[in-house]
């Protein structure tokens, strides 16, 4: 994106840029055959300044009181992001998909993959979906293996199933929250998902795929992989799609995660105005795995990984799902469905 003007008066502009496919790099972006697809580029920041800012001063008269001008400093410290312990701007962020990776067999070793294929950097977020993790894993079935209990069949009719796919979903939970119109499982991680996110996409005909068991541990094993196969410390998340509550459409989620907290915490700091934020806790884990999963696709892309650099830092825990007693929505679903089985 070529701004010469604003690029002239403003170096700062020269970083901001959206490149994909055929269009020019930048000596930045030469990392391996990966498309650099996108950065945050802050259009209302590129509005502003070029509206605002002259580009020649105006004539004045040696009497004139000299006005208050926008510089560039001020303009770009109002789109910093603010950190209970330090500022930090989000101006060029990289996202890099992770192409040409073969089809993940039982005991492929994805990090060393991974590795091969794009130079990492410290500092990276590396991003992997849960379903390569798992086929390297192991964690998968043969529905002819299964045999599904009467649970299952009752299952299977009422909601138009697979008895044998529903004895998978059955064997994955730790509870069910709700049997129909589709199973809504909780899992012994603590991560709730339709069906206990057992799949039947992006694997061979009667083979059903299941989400790692401890994707806390299965993340920070990953982190430690890539850092003895190339010396940089990244962070990991391991993503899987879900539905969401309220609106129609999937998005990625981290179920697990290493290098960071998955919340980033703003109780405590204060909003542009002066006010205390007493409630702000930002999901970044879920926010970066969402974008991941926009650049993963959810067909036939064949990008498994997705690389994201030059992510600030945050503070904040890792409390990301409720408690029992916090959540609501699980509570008010267990009472209605406990309710219709009366």
């Amino acid at each position: 994106m070529r701004m010469p003007a604003l690029g002239t008066q403003f170096p700062l502009l020269e970083m901001i840029h959206v490149r994909k496919g055929t269009a020019g790099r930048a000596p930045d972006d030469h990392v391996h055959d990966n498309e650099v697809i996108g950065v945050v580029l802050l259009k209302r920041y590129l509005k502003n300044i070029s509206s605002r800012i002259p580009e020649k001063p105006p004539h004045r008269s040696p009497g004139d009181v000299k006005p208050e001008i926008e510089t560039r400093e001020t303009k770009r410290n109002s789109y910093i992001v603010r950190s209970s312990h330090r500022d930090v701007t989000m101006e060029n962020i990289q996202v890099m998909g992770v192409k040409c990776l073969p089809l993940i067999h039982a005991g492929d070793d994805i990090a060393q993959m991974i590795c091969d294929h794009i130079p990492l950097q410290d500092g990276d977020i590396l991003c992997i979906a849960s379903t390569i993790h798992s086929k390297a894993k192991g964690c998968t079935k043969k529905l002819s293996a299964i045999i599904p209990t009467k649970r299952a069949e009752r299952l299977a009719k009422t909601n138009g199933e697979d008895p044998r796919f529903v004895q998978a979903v059955l064997d994955a939970s730790a509870d069910i929250i709700m049997e129909q119109p589709f199973i809504l499982s909780e899992m012994a991680f603590g991560h709730i998902g339709v069906r206990a996110g057992v799949d039947q996409s992006n694997i061979e005909d009667g083979m059903v795929i299941f989400l790692p068991a401890d994707p806390m541990k299965s993340a920070q094993e990953l982190q430690e992989e890539v850092k003895m196969i190339c010396g940089r410390d990244v962070g990991i998340i391991i993503t899987d799609t879900c539905g969401r509550s309220f609106r129609r459409g999937q998005t990625g989620h981290a179920i697990g995660w290493s290098g960071f907290t998955a919340i980033r915490d703003f109780r405590g700091d204060t909003d542009l105005f002066g006010h205390v934020l007493k409630i702000t806790e930002e999901a970044v884990a879920d926010e970066i795995a969402g974008f991941a999963n926009f650049v993963m696709g959810e067909s036939n892309n064949g990008v498994p990984a997705v690389v994201f650099r030059n992510c600030p830092k945050w503070t904040g825990h890792d409390n990301l799902y409720f408690r029992n007693d916090e959540d609501i929505t699980k509570k008010v679903l267990k009472k209605e469905w406990s309710h219709e089985r009366q």
